[in-house]
């Protein structure tokens, strides 16, 4: 049976072509990916657009299925062709039987921290040292590459200075084409339907900017270091298992010179600048309550999905145009909570047994959260204030809780000391959280009951 509750932002590929539609309906080829944008009038029925020609139209929905998601799989990449320290005589070999334009890459032996771009050509192997300097890749000193992704993309359609055009990767025994699941499942875009606007922020890994893409308004985060972008196939693969109001969506990745996620453009920037800018003369108790629900909404979904975020924090909530916030960057994101990096752990915003014993759990995301609607109800303040990383381990692991912020309701504060229990199991779960929240809206808004989880916004 067709699921009848898609909302705006779905993305559905086709079932079977659709070439001789019906006036206001949309024309479409099986495997085309179509984007809903409303309901229909007739039951059954959406209106969508088409994510490669940009027509809108009506569609039915029993010929199209929702995108799938990616499946998580450790041997899923962007390079597939890169086999890493092996010798040129084992290149060699792997490239047997020859064919010309078969390659890979591998590291140098001779020459750490250089590539090896290793071509198949009439029988023969050629090797061509890839120097890197400069934080950049080059054969010859003509043409420069950011990575090893671009320089395969290059030589793949253009003969430059090697002998013959690449033509089929050599596959690195254990793993798949990431760009070939991408393409598969739909959630491959297209780079000549993007069009990039200004900066608008700089992450760790690369700048953000905005962008149109097939009309629609998008983020793009550019990666462009290959073992980064690599990485990031972990948060792209999570992405495209959530659908929900209130995490930023993805509508895909680019891969073009390095990697670009594409996502939904959250105009009114992070929670924190949001609330600092503002401040209270602007942003009243009821929309502070509206954005700790917001999150929590989220929250509760990543929750029901077993996945945990790590990185909780209004500096990883985004607002959209219309003031709903929405939670971002699950960069973290993890479905085995035992990998992580201390040492990049945000001190103020992780709950002790995950500093300590690197034991992160839901749980420990209901601590963050409880830093969270600290910052949300100080109108963006640096939570503990004034005190150093590792005074804030040290007393807070002696018991020390943060004074609730000025006016800020009992009951409130009262749910952030449930978030900071010591004893995890004793922490409140998201969806019970919610409740308590929903009950505070009440509260303070009693015409808001009623809008509560009808997306109407108070």
């Amino acid at each position: 049976m067709a699921k009848m509750s898609w909302a705006a932002g779905t993305q559905c590929v086709a079932k079977a072509d659709h070439r001789k539609p019906k006036p206001e309906e949309l024309s479409y080829h099986k495997g085309d990916v179509l984007t809903i944008v409303d309901h229909g009038t007739k039951k059954g029925y959406y209106k969508a657009r088409h994510n490669s020609t940009g027509g809108e139209g009506l569609i039915n929905s029993s010929n199209v299925r929702e995108r799938e998601a990616l499946r998580v799989d450790p041997g899923l990449s962007f390079m597939p062709w890169f086999h890493g320290k092996i010798s040129g005589p084992e290149a060699v070999c792997k490239l047997q039987p020859a064919e010309d334009g078969l390659f890979l890459v591998r590291e140098s032996i001779r020459h750490p921290g250089d590539y090896v771009l290793c071509v198949s050509v009439s029988g023969d192997v050629i090797h061509y040292r890839v120097r890197y300097r400069d934080n950049k890749l080059a054969i010859d000193n003509t043409q420069y590459f950011y990575n090893l992704i671009d320089m395969i993309e290059f030589y793949s359609k253009n003969k430059g200075s090697i002998a013959t055009i690449l033509l089929k990767p050599k596959q690195k025994h254990g793993t798949k084409s990431a760009e070939l699941e991408l393409s598969k499942t739909g959630w491959l875009l297209d780079i000549t339907k993007l069009k990039l606007g200004k900066n608008i922020g700089e992450g760790e890994f690369g700048a953000v900017h905005e962008g149109h893409y097939m009309g629609q308004r998008v983020a793009v985060k550019t990666i462009k270091c290959d073992v980064t972008a690599q990485a990031f196939l972990q948060e792209t693969t999570v992405m495209t298992k959530l659908q929900h109001k209130n995490l930023v969506r993805l509508l895909g990745v680019i891969l073009h010179k390095g990697l670009h996620i594409v996502t939904e453009l959250m105009t009114k920037g992070n929670l924190v600048n949001f609330l600092r800018t503002r401040g209270r003369s602007v942003v009243h108790s009821v929309q502070l309550l509206r954005f700790a629900l917001d999150v929590c909404e989220g929250m509760e979904y990543l929750e029901s999905k077993k996945l945990i975020h790590r990185d909780l924090a209004a500096r990883n909530v985004l607002v959209s145009d219309d003031s709903v916030a929405k939670v971002s960057d699950f960069g973290l994101t993890k479905v085995d909570s035992k990998e992580s990096d201390n040492a990049k752990l945000p001190v103020k915003w992780t709950a002790p047994e995950a500093l300590k014993k690197e034991k992160f759990s839901t749980k420990s995301d209901v601590w963050s959260y409880g830093v969270l609607l600290w910052e949300i109800f100080s109108y963006g303040r640096q939570p503990y204030p004034k005190m150093s990383l590792k005074e804030v381990k040290e007393k807070v692991e002696g018991g020390y809780r943060m004074q609730a912020p000025d006016d800020c309701p009992p009951g409130v504060y009262s749910l952030m000391r449930m978030c900071w229990e010591p004893e995890p199991r004793r922490r409140p779960a998201f969806h019970k959280l919610r409740e308590k929240l929903e009950r505070e809206m009440g509260k303070l808004s009693p015409g808001c009951r009623e809008g509560i989880g009808t997306g109407s916004r108070c």
